[in-house]
């Protein structure tokens, strides 16, 4: 005969999670240490660590890297403007809302190789952009523009590159066309540190390629969000047939 053990973490995801949702812990409050719970709730660091998991996993609790555990403030969605790549004006106007910027030169990679059609080790100039609100990430962004077209100038506050990389928007010259590739996928390791989300949820990942009239490609995107944090929103221009009708 089968006898049903019960899990005992769930109890204690359970209890925490109630905790958390009645206000008797407060959103941004830390946790106590993993020890000091595991003995509050007599079971082993293992066992607690798997009832932590599962509240990272819905969102509740955020675990920063030698910090500790830490209740997540509600998130607030933000949207993503499909085409010409921003966040909607309303959203990237918020005084809580700011965008780090950091920006390198990368050899081409084979991928990118392939997104930008440039020879293998083509010099890049690489943009990495992420979106905070209070401090917690909401989007991040890889911009790579061919290093000959890359803006001149250093990112600082007050230049025009920074506006644009706080909107997601394009960096480099004007293009003729873009194309936007969207898929739901479990992030990257590096995604996940970078979002602060756990592995097995799914971001929103759109790849962007500029091209100008000539064909060349100007800029690649790789953008991920959180799918619980964003929606994209993509519209479509109804363009009139001209051609003559067969008479």
């Amino acid at each position: 005969m089968t006898h049903f053990v019960p899990r005992r973490h769930h109890d204690i995801a359970d209890d925490l999670r109630h905790q958390i949702t009645t206000g008797s812990i407060k959103p941004g409050e830390r946790l106590p240490s993993e020890a000091s719970l595991a003995a509050r709730y007599r079971v082993s660091t293992v066992t607690l660590r798997r009832a932590l998991a599962l509240l990272q996993g819905e969102g509740l609790v955020e675990k920063i890297h030698g910090k500790g555990n830490y209740i997540r403030r509600p998130r607030r969605k933000i949207m993503y403007v499909g085409g010409w790549g921003t966040l909607d004006p309303w959203t990237a106007a918020e005084p809580t809302l700011r965008v780090t910027v950091r920006s390198t030169t990368v050899p081409a990679s084979v991928h990118l190789t392939t997104l930008l059609k440039v020879p293998t080790g083509s010099p890049l100039a690489e943009y990495t952009c992420l979106s905070l609100e209070q401090g917690s990430p909401h989007g991040l962004a890889r911009i790579y523009i061919p290093r000959d077209l890359s803006p001149a100038g250093v990112l600082d506050d007050d230049s025009m590159c920074r506006e644009a990389a706080t909107r997601f928007a394009v960096l480099g010259p004007s293009p003729a066309t873009i194309r936007e590739t969207v898929s739901a996928r479990s992030p990257t390791p590096d995604e996940a540190s970078a979002l602060r989300i756990g592995s097995t949820t799914a971001v929103l990942a759109i790849t962007r390629i500029a091209t100008d009239t000539n064909g060349r490609v100007v800029e690649a995107t790789l953008l991920a969000f959180p799918g619980d944090r964003v929606d994209a929103v993509f519209t479509a221009h109804h363009v009139l047939d001209e051609r003559p009708t067969q008479g």
